[in-house]
């Protein structure tokens, strides 16, 4: 991770794959991941890969695990399949991947989703973990919720001057043994 010099502020770009789960959504539609490209481009961090794939748990598991694997991806996002429907399967397909859940992120998700949306963030079943030294966070499919994940639960863990604690200054020690 090299650093970037930000105003007063030092930057350390995150690697960041994003993943589009949905049936419907293409390329050229897909308002929620081109908001998650946006956002951490302008951010400073660095877009490793972005990839739109249908609710299938073999195909997601490929492409993160493929993330997983790779040294040159430190964040793994996805953005759809986390809802209640026979067809929304992301966190069945991703947490057999994961060493550790991240309760924290699901549960603050929902927290600051209800201030937005009120009940209707129970139907939410964002997560989020880490694998092979990869976090991975996966997001409901709206526009709406994806700014309000990266907004106030990512972006500012993905930021080494966010105190008293960040995910940043963890990322040297997460494969030790």
């Amino acid at each position: 991770m090299s650093e970037i010099k930000l105003t007063s502020k030092t930057l350390i770009p995150i690697k960041i794959a994003i993943l589009t789960v949905s049936d419907s959504r293409t390329e050229a539609d897909d308002t929620s991941g081109k908001v998650l490209v946006e956002r951490l481009t302008q951010t400073g961090h660095v877009l490793a890969e972005k990839l739109n794939l249908p609710d299938d748990k073999y195909k997601i598991r490929e492409a993160v695990s493929r993330w997983i694997a790779d040294k040159d991806v430190d964040v793994v996002i996805s953005t759809g399949g986390t809802g209640l429907t026979g067809r929304d399967i992301t966190p069945e397909a991703i947490k057999p991947l994961l060493d550790k859940e991240i309760e924290g992120v699901g549960e603050l998700f929902r927290w600051v989703s209800y201030q937005e949306i009120g009940t209707s963030t129970i139907a939410s079943r964002c997560i989020g973990g880490l694998a092979n030294g990869t976090f991975i966070f996966c997001l409901p499919g709206s526009t709406g919720a994806c700014r309000t994940g990266w907004d106030k639960v990512i972006a500012p863990q993905l930021d080494c001057n966010t105190s008293p604690c960040n995910i940043v200054a963890l990322m040297p020690r997460l494969l030790e043994k």
